[in-house]
């Protein structure tokens, strides 16, 4: 196709440089089983991140059903969970938004990276400690006087150290899951040996 206008031509101009510029920001997601999920809308990529968690512990033997109500995605072993998912942002950050004081027993954040993946595993009364009194999670809106929601912003190359007694690897995610939940989760090594 042939542009007459001179206008439209440096418009078009411009937009093939920031093509090149886009592009080259999503190389590092070129072949990872996880790019797709970018692609998606906002409004879907938090049921994604819900199904993720729910698929993979129920393949690690986990009970996992609705919750049924809209104050946590799921109840796994009889605990009342929320689910936040993150894909990797382009400042190597996962950002963990929309926590509320809800009725669930645990929030589950579970990072996507283009060939790797973390999860942390934080019972709901460290959450409101953490946020409304040790302030080491941030309120999402208006900083320390927002009240409503809070985000946890972990930046994957040095996570908060308060972050490491609940999870970093999904192994070691999974056994926090156990250890709360009662569980016995079987060594995933054990499994595939059968």
């Amino acid at each position: 196709m042939i542009i007459k206008d001179p206008e439209v031509s440096i418009l078009a101009s411009i937009s093939q440089a920031l093509q090149a510029e886009y592009q080259s920001e999503n190389r590092e997601w070129e072949g990872s089983p996880f790019a797709w999920i970018r692609t998606r809308p906002s409004r879907q990529v938090g049921a994604i991140g819900e199904k993720l968690v729910s698929g993979w512990l129920a393949a690690r033997g986990f009970n996992v059903v609705r919750a049924g109500d809209s104050d946590a995605d799921r109840v796994i072993e009889g605990k009342r969970v929320e689910i936040k998912f993150s894909t990797l942002w382009e400042n190597g950050r996962y950002k963990f938004q929309q926590l509320r004081d809800q009725r669930y027993d645990l929030v589950i954040c579970l990072g996507i990276s283009p060939f790797s993946a973390h999860c942390w595993v934080i019972p709901k009364e460290d959450i409101i400690q953490l946020w409304k009194v040790e302030h080491k999670i941030m309120s999402q809106h208006g900083g320390q006087d927002g009240a409503d929601t809070a985000w946890i912003d972990v930046l994957v190359e040095s996570p908060s150290e308060w972050l490491n007694r609940y999870g970093g690897s999904l192994s070691d995610a999974i056994l926090r899951l156990s250890e709360i939940t009662g569980f016995k989760v079987r060594k995933l090594q054990d499994e595939l040996e059968e």
